[in-house]
């Protein structure tokens, strides 16, 4: 058994996985000493300058050293750090690069749109549905991106990642509380322009089902589901409707900032985002009814993602 850690630092959130990795098994099995999140907004301002705010930097690097004295804590052997959409767009990336080698001393990797696809789709593998070899679609709804994975039991068919997330959105579009009609129409046309991006990649028709990782995804199933309070055992392999998924998402779109506020499993770092992952989620989850001809009626959500990819990866 050997002991690792991922950290996954996206746009919205900075991740840890400090998990034992057993490999009796055909496929290894991790089991977590310590997964947690925090939300840095590393992304701050990225879409609209290009570069990563000094404050934002701050904020990642404050959590980044605390999680590597939970790492020697721990005594993970292996470590390895991720960095997504944020980070690959903006100028200044080495001085992300050179704060996070200096506290964990390892090399962070600022990934490409694919290999984050590829590590979605491993970590999000556990919780697909039993269908053969039939195609499934892993959608990861990050706060700068979104990545479409289609796999199946021997791994990646097709992946696409495209430049749409819930951060980008608010900041470009949604910025009423809550949003307006036309901000409204403005965000699902960029939506709408990114899933033709990425179905020109990825053939959406083929996929015999879909699989929903992420923050904003996994909040959206704690809507639906009216939870009392946060609780990934009860979102982890939830199966809605369409119909269940477009309500839950409408009605986060449509809310107040304090409406959202007052949700008892919202987490305060996304009530001014959740809007729109919200948006992205009900228009991906229609077109993707369309591209299949109603095939594709429901939709799974997975608490395992690219953390646990990442995870893994170094297993």
């Amino acid at each position: 058994m050997t002991r690792v850690a991922a950290v996954d630092c996206g746009t919205n959130s900075i991740r840890l996985l400090i998990a034992d990795v057993e490999t009796d098994g055909a496929a290894p099995r991790l089991n977590d000493v310590v997964r947690e999140m925090r939300v840095v907004r590393l992304g701050q301002g990225v879409d609209a300058t290009g570069e990563l705010a000094q404050e934002a930097l701050d904020r990642t690097f404050a959590a980044a050293a605390d999680y590597a004295g939970q790492i020697r804590h721990h005594g993970a052997s292996k470590v390895r750090f991720v960095a997504t959409s944020a980070t690959r767009d903006a100028r200044n990336r080495q001085v992300f690069v050179d704060g996070i080698r200096e506290l964990l001393g390892v090399e962070p990797e600022v990934i490409t749109g694919d290999s984050e696809a590829a590590l979605s789709f491993a970590g999000a593998s556990s919780v697909l549905p039993s269908r053969g070899e039939d195609p499934v679609l892993v959608v990861d709804l990050g706060g700068g991106s979104t990545e479409f994975v289609l796999g199946n039991a021997d791994g990646v068919i097709a992946a696409r990642s495209v430049d749409i997330g819930c951060v980008r959105l608010t900041e470009r579009h949604l910025r009423s509380d809550p949003p307006t009609a036309e901000q409204i129409a403005a965000a699902e046309a960029d939506v709408d322009a990114a899933v033709d991006e990425a179905a020109r990649t990825v053939p959406l028709d083929r996929a015999a089902a879909v699989v929903g990782v992420a923050g904003s995804i996994t909040t959206i199933t704690a809507h639906a589901l009216a939870l009392p309070e946060y609780s990934a055992a009860a979102i982890h392999g939830t199966e809605l409707p369409l119909d269940a998924v477009r309500r839950a998402c409408t009605e986060l779109l449509e809310m107040s900032h304090a409406e959202r506020a007052a949700l008892p499993y919202m987490h305060p770092g996304r009530v001014d985002v959740i809007g729109a992952g919200a948006l992205v989620w009900r228009r991906v989850m229609e077109r993707l009814s369309e591209a299949t001809d109603g095939r594709v009626g429901t939709a799974v959500t997975s608490e395992h993602d690219i953390l646990d990819g990442i995870a893994l990866s170094i297993s």
